[in-house]
């Protein structure tokens, strides 16, 4: 077994000076501060994918803003088989309090976990240093935690998932890792009511999730550019010029490559889209969006769109292929008259920041985006929707209500099962085009304000600070 160590490419924490005008001076100090506090060390991230995911899009953003700092950070990615990954999205869906696919977590499953982590401990703790840092991301690392301390690094366990108000499902999860976890120096979660009870309060710190503007994801594209990539991949009429964007370093790219599509007709230019853009997961109830768009939206003018990334490309996701599969039959199953509105799309993984050009071009065609998730850690789809200004409608779960301030950067609605208030307040918003656009202005200072990947840099540092300092 071994373990896949990510490139990160250096990027310059100065280009977020025009950005944020005066308040770049606070992480000026913050540079300045980790060059003496991470002198001699290196900080590890460890996690399970690094492909696909809100948590691959924050450690590539991150991680190279923190090189670009002077900070020696690295990414590593444990390996697993099948039957690990079955296990640690039954523990994922649990601590969303979400049943999956009403498997156990008994001794047989704990085995498979410590064995396979095991595997990846004895490479991972060679790697360590006395005085490194090493940050291991959600339930697939937490069994890593003692050999890495036993390696003398400093232990921050990151938890990107949780649940508002735990049941006995999430419970039954904490109890599952509580031993492993117990050994962190620090816990991070993504809100405070994700914390679980029984830990520390010392240990607990909260750090909302953030996005980079200036990634292929969230990096301007005018209207042209914008048309040509959705027409190479398949998703608007073919391109009438080049499907460029720039990669994180800055570099010239294209779009080459085109989405796996589900249809019976193609996006007409003209139509009104209503997007969300997820992995292929229950929780993010894909299926409940089409009956909404069946029962609500079917009078409407518009199309809907579900796109989410090639099932083939997912490793950590075994249930990805299965929910594709169930929304390609639902969406088969309709009258032709709605069928040939509703597009599934499949996006291309084979270039991360292809993909990430996709999704950037995807949204800003949209005229509206929804998230219509039964249980949610932050949801940064939203974040990044915002940014574009664009208006979203989201279900009231875990980080989205963090982001969004109903009725005014956008709607939350608060039954995520209630396909009659989300058919409302999405009609409410293709209707009333002013409010639209200025729910999408406000949503993008939001996002300036509070979830920009600098605001997590400090974060981190503040907390990394306190823990050596110590």
């Amino acid at each position: 077994m071994a373990l896949e160590h990510v490139t990160i490419a250096p990027m310059d924490p100065g280009r977020f000076r025009d950005l944020l005008g005066e308040r770049y001076a606070e992480v000026e100090d913050g540079i300045a501060r980790a060059e003496d506090l991470f002198a001699g060390r290196v900080v590890w991230h460890v996690n399970s994918t690094a492909r696909g995911g809100g948590v691959v899009e924050l450690l590539t953003s991150l991680l190279a803003y923190a090189r670009g700092a002077g900070v020696d950070t690295r990414w590593v990615v444990i390996e697993g088989d099948a039957d690990f990954f079955r296990v640690t999205k039954r523990i994922h869906n649990h601590l969303h309090g979400f049943a999956g696919d009403g498997g156990e977590l008994g001794e047989a499953e704990r085995t498979i976990y410590e064995e396979t982590l095991a595997r990846n401990a004895a490479e991972l703790a060679s790697l360590m240093r006395p005085g490194d840092v090493a940050y291991l991301h959600d339930p697939q690392t937490a069994g890593l935690i003692e050999p890495v301390k036993a390696a003398g690094a400093t232990v921050v366990w990151r938890c990107h998932v949780g649940l508002d108000l735990p049941d006995g499902l999430a419970r039954r999860a904490w109890d599952f890792l509580r031993e492993y976890v117990s050994e962190a120096d620090a816990y991070v979660f993504s809100r405070r009511e994700f914390a679980w009870e029984g830990l520390p309060e010392d240990k607990v710190w909260t750090v909302p999730p953030s996005i980079d503007a200036f990634s292929a994801k969230n990096q301007d594209l005018d209207p042209g550019t914008v048309a040509a990539i959705l027409g190479v991949a398949g998703l608007g009429p073919p391109a009438t010029q080049a499907a460029g964007f720039r990669r994180h370093d800055g570099s010239r790219a294209r779009v080459d490559r085109a989405a796996e599509r589900f249809e019976d007709a193609a996006i007409d230019a003209a139509t009104p889209l209503v997007t969300q853009v997820s992995r292929w997961d229950r929780l993010k109830d894909p299926a409940g969006l089409i009956g909404c768009f069946h029962e609500h939206l079917r009078d409407s003018d518009a199309d809907l769109l579900l796109a989410g990334p090639s099932v083939r490309s997912v490793a950590d996701d075994p249930e990805g292929a299965e929910v594709l599969e169930e929304v390609c039959e639902q969406r088969s199953s309709l009258p032709d008259a709605v069928k040939c509105r509703i597009h599934l799309a499949a996006l291309p993984m084979d270039d991360v920041e292809e993909n990430a050009a996709i999704v950037n071009a995807i949204q800003r065609r949209s005229s509206v985006i929804v998230q219509k998730s039964i249980a949610e850690g932050f949801g940064l789809t939203v974040a990044e929707a915002m940014w574009k200004a664009r208006p979203v409608v989201a279900s009231r779960r875990g980080g989205i209500q963090d982001q969004i301030g109903d009725g005014d950067t956008g709607i939350l609605v608060d039954d995520p099962q209630d396909l009659t208030a989300f058919g409302v307040a999405i009609r409410k918003l293709l209707d009333d085009r002013e409010l639209a656009e200025r729910m999408g202005v406000a949503a993008r200072e939001r996002v300036r304000e509070h979830f920009l990947g600098t605001r997590s840099l400090l974060s981190y540092l503040a907390l990394l600070g306190k823990l050596l300092e110590a």
